[in-house]
């Protein structure tokens, strides 16, 4: 039976990421009804702990965890460990007096307790003295409602989160305002360039990729480039000869490492290397996402027909954020691509078979069940197992960070 799952990062001022919001559900529906909503809550706490795993889900950050009334009332939260672990209390809980108890007793414990989508009351005083953190919804509140929230609690020491981020100049404003932790999609967009030039070696690594689209793959033409670049070639050395491969043999050459690789996994991996490379004044997260939804859009290959195209999809998900990696807009750098025409139509577009991946990786990224139920049944996807798909890749993601790391 499929459980599903989706992961939302939170940022901290320095666009690190400080934690994970965990959406699950237990369908493709985007909701659950009135009377499931305590048993949505607890599936969140089970499925992370006894199917995911939190290595897999958090990678040693915190979880934010929503929490109904039941759900607090229960201490589910006792199941989670407590240096991990947000409980967001939902913005429909009535603070009477067992839901006040159950949050002394959490915070006792050494949880650290969040309000969910706040909106002043005063009936919420209680609470608000218990809580380490509060989210505003920037799409539901006015910007005077958003600095009035900040200016009140702030100065408390509690920390204000801001939720919907969707653009840079909100995420600036709400700095402005005392807010020190982002929720949304601002970091996947480029910031604001003065200029459109591009480093000179970020030019260096962007002929790197070109060389690895070349339809006659040079190990040696490959080796030559990387050669030039000495850290990458630290990197490339100190990731293949890793336990991540488990080859006992170490490897003395780059040469001797991309024949050993294979055409494909060197694409794949050189790739990986390049983008962490480029990424350096950058969140990590941008790179661990550029390679999970590349490794996600290769396993949804077969269920759109395009297992001979694997590879290409692979790329698709890797450049699907290159923009905000090296601040230049997606349509310059993919013109400076070979890369096939197919690939630049699906991240330009979202046209075409591999433009239909695209937006159900994007769809499921999110965590909008009721949109990924759209679109399986427009695009005729056999939906079975793809939440399978989503945990493996987020596990590749992480697994192939650490070692680039290393």
């Amino acid at each position: 039976m499929d459980t599903f799952i989706a992961r939302q990062p939170i940022f901290d001022l320095k666009k690190n990421v400080f934690a994970y919001e965990l959406l699950f559900r237990s369908g493709w529906e985007n909701y659950f009804s009135h009377d499931d909503i305590d048993q949505a809550a607890s599936k969140v706490i089970g499925d992370s702990v006894l199917v995911h795993g939190l290595d897999t889900l958090t990678a040693g950050r915190k979880g934010f965890y929503n929490f109904s009334r039941e759900t607090l009332l229960e201490a589910y939260y006792t199941v989670l460990p407590k240096e991990e672990t947000v409980v967001e209390i939902l913005e429909d809980v009535e603070p009477d007096a067992e839901v006040i108890k159950a949050a002394e007793k959490l915070k006792a414990a050494g949880y650290t307790l969040a309000l969910d989508d706040f909106v002043y009351n005063e009936r919420f005083a209680p609470l608000l003295d218990l809580a380490d953190i509060i989210k505003v919804d920037f799409l539901l509140s006015d910007r005077f409602e958003q600095l009035e929230l900040a200016a009140r609690f702030a100065p408390k020491g509690i920390k204000m989160l801001a939720e919907k981020v969707e653009t840079w100049e909100i995420y600036q404003d709400a700095i402005k305002m005392g807010y020190v932790y982002f929720q949304g999609y601002f970091f996947s967009k480029p910031t604001v360039m003065t200029s459109k030039d591009i480093p000179a070696f970020k030019l260096h690594y962007l002929q790197i990729l070109k060389e690895l689209q070349k339809s006659d793959l040079s190990y040696d033409g490959l080796e030559k480039i990387i050669k030039m670049e000495v850290s990458l070639s630290y990197k490339l050395l100190r990731y293949i000869n890793s336990a991540f491969f488990g080859w006992k043999t170490n490897i003395s050459s780059i040469n001797h490492a991309l024949v050993l690789m294979g055409e494909n996994d060197v694409k794949k991996w050189a790739s990986l290397m390049v983008l962490s490379s480029m990424a350096d004044d950058k969140p990590n997260e941008l790179v661990v996402q550029a390679v999970f939804r590349a490794r996600f859009s290769e396993c949804l290959a077969p269920r759109f027909g395009l297992s001979a195209h694997s590879q290409d999809l692979f790329l698709m998900g890797m450049f699907s954020l290159i923009d905000a990696i090296i601040d230049t807009s997606l349509s310059e750098l993919l013109e400076k691509l070979p890369i096939a025409d197919d690939i630049k139509l699906a991240l330009l577009e979202q046209k075409g078979r591999m433009g239909e991946v695209f937006q159900l990786l994007l769809a499921y990224e999110r965590g909008n069940w009721e949109e990924i139920a759209e679109l399986t049944a427009r695009f005729k996807i056999n939906d079975d197992g793809i939440s399978r798909y989503y945990l493996d890749a987020l596990e590749w993601a992480n697994q192939s960070f650490k070692g680039v790391n290393t």
